[in-house]
């Protein structure tokens, strides 16, 4: 299904009755890598998944950054009238999630976030010289979004109200210290470190995310 919001044509599913949970996805990927975290959420929740503009079937836009990404969640959550929702997000989605709850301190109930970061400095030196590399052979604008943003201020984290639960896996291609950093500078927070898992093992097309988020929701 497709919506125009934000001025594009967002791609997005919906499946299940219930409490409304929005999932975002990580850099290069689509709502697909949620498949069996959406068969255990359906039961209960309205589960709404997205694809992020230039990602997935949504519209592939000259240009992409956090911010337009931010604001199509924001005007995807208006289109459709969703009252407080949840929102997970993994990776860039649990970047979105920090910049939206930022933006809009009242659009969500809660905020839950995977292998997020404030800064591309926030990722271990490997990865960084990995995406650099990558970039400089493909002039990919998706790789180009991680080696120049985001840029989220450790006092505007100080300004959620909502309670937000950061997640990260033990070999976790993000910091450990700045994962906890995150989490330490927001009030109403928890941290959890998902042991022998790395960035994404637990995640994508996997159903143990559920098992470790199921206590939030």
């Amino acid at each position: 299904m497709f919506v125009k919001v934000n001025g594009i044509n967002m791609h997005y599913e919906v499946y299940g009755e219930g409490k409304p949970i929005i999932l975002i996805h990580g850099n290069g990927e689509s709502y697909k890598i949620f498949d069996k975290l959406i068969k255990k959420l359906e039961p209960k929740f309205k589960v709404y998944a997205i694809d992020s503009r230039c990602h997935g079937e949504s519209e592939d836009t000259p240009e992409i950054s956090y911010s337009l990404m931010t604001d199509d969640v924001i005007a995807f959550i208006k289109a459709f009238n969703i009252e407080k929702p949840i929102l997970y997000g993994f990776s860039d989605g649990g970047i979105v999630g920090l910049m939206v709850a930022i933006k809009r301190p009242q659009i969500l109930s809660k905020l839950i976030i995977s292998g997020a970061q404030l800064n591309p400095q926030g990722g271990k030196m490997y990865t960084v010289l990995l995406d650099e590399m990558t970039y400089l052979f493909t002039r990919n604008k998706l790789v180009k979004l991680m080696l120049k943003e985001p840029n989220i201020q450790v006092e505007d984290l100080k300004k959620i109200k909502i309670p937000v639960h950061v997640i990260a896996g033990q070999k976790d291609l993000i910091k450990y210290k700045h994962t906890k950093l995150i989490a330490d500078s927001i009030p109403n927070s928890t941290l959890k470190i998902v042991p022998n898992e790395n960035h994404e093992s637990y995640i994508v097309n996997s159903d143990k995310i559920y098992d470790v988020i199921k206590e939030y929701i």
